[in-house]
């Protein structure tokens, strides 16, 4: 179709293209549209262009790319193309400016350097509170149920030697230690990060993360990973479901003392499988939903 602007748009593809007429003739544009309509929906559903405004503080009127418009930027990368750094403009470019809420002339001042100085901002920000307050809108906004929750880790391995990640406190920010640990990989060659994720039952929607360090056990994270629910959902009833490891009687006594509830998965090593199994072979348990 081709409107009073010279735009045609092809149904079913993903491209639009910008017709215009010169003294040489016609000039051909092509922008790549792909799924930007769709991440931009839900970017602003929560409310996500303010909140980075807010957390990353005054933009320097001299930046022709300002920390927001970074990281915006950096986020739908990782969404659509998980391009590196260095490859993010000529990523950028590929697409119509406007889908990205950015001028052109922002889009040709994405270079590494800047992006790299937005992530720093974003690091000495409260991270916390930006985090809390992109979850609270998203459980708001699409009604996610909080009523189950199903917690999880996984390694991250890296390549390289990394050996100013020590975990030294950094700009008065603590930092997790890139080490070897107990990989989920299969790769114990390589060092690590750790994630915790908690996600929603109710489509599987990221409600916490932490980053930890490479040789962060299980057991000891279950405690501030629930009180960290608790006080997220501003409810302690949810059903907090998570693996064996969660199966220590300083994080289930945590839980349950506080009136909480939880599933998870008892190691054939305890007493009370054993007791359980032989129970099972003189009784039939009758089951309730």
């Amino acid at each position: 179709m081709i409107g009073d602007r010279g735009v045609v748009m092809g149904e079913g593809n993903d491209l639009a293209t910008e017709l215009a007429t010169d003294e040489g003739g016609f000039g051909l544009t092509s922008r790549t549209l792909g799924g930007l309509p769709i991440v931009n929906h839900v970017l602003d559903r929560l409310g996500l262009p303010a909140l980075l405004d807010e957390a990353l503080g005054e933009v320097d009127g001299r930046s022709k790319l300002t920390p927001a418009a970074a990281i915006r930027l950096v986020i739908t990368n990782l969404v659509l193309g998980r391009e590196p750094l260095y490859a993010l403009g000529e990523w950028a470019a590929r697409f119509d400016p406007a889908l990205l809420a950015m001028a052109q002339s922002e889009v040709a001042a994405v270079n590494d350097d800047r992006v790299g100085r937005a992530l720093d901002g974003l690091f000495d920000a409260d991270r916390a509170h930006l985090l809390t307050a992109v979850m609270l809108r998203a459980i708001s906004e699409f009604s996610v149920s909080t009523f189950q929750l199903h917690n999880d880790r996984a390694s991250i391995s890296v390549h390289g030697a990394y050996r100013s990640a020590d975990g030294t406190g950094r700009r008065g920010k603590a930092t997790p230690v890139i080490t070897h640990g107990h990989s989920k990989d299969h790769r114990p060659d390589l060092k690590q990060l750790v994630w915790i994720l908690t996600v929603s039952a109710d489509g599987a929607v990221p409600i916490t993360y932490r980053l930890a360090g490479g040789n962060t056990v299980d057991d000891p994270t279950h405690v501030p990973t629930w009180d960290g629910l608790v006080a997220l959902t501003g409810r302690v009833d949810f059903l907090y479901v998570a693996d064996s490891k969660l199966c220590s009687r300083q994080a289930m006594a945590h839980i349950a003392g506080r009136g909480g509830r939880f599933v998870t998965v008892m190691p054939r090593s305890r007493k009370e499988d054993a007791a359980f199994r032989d129970w099972l072979s003189t009784h039939t348990p009758v089951w309730t939903e």
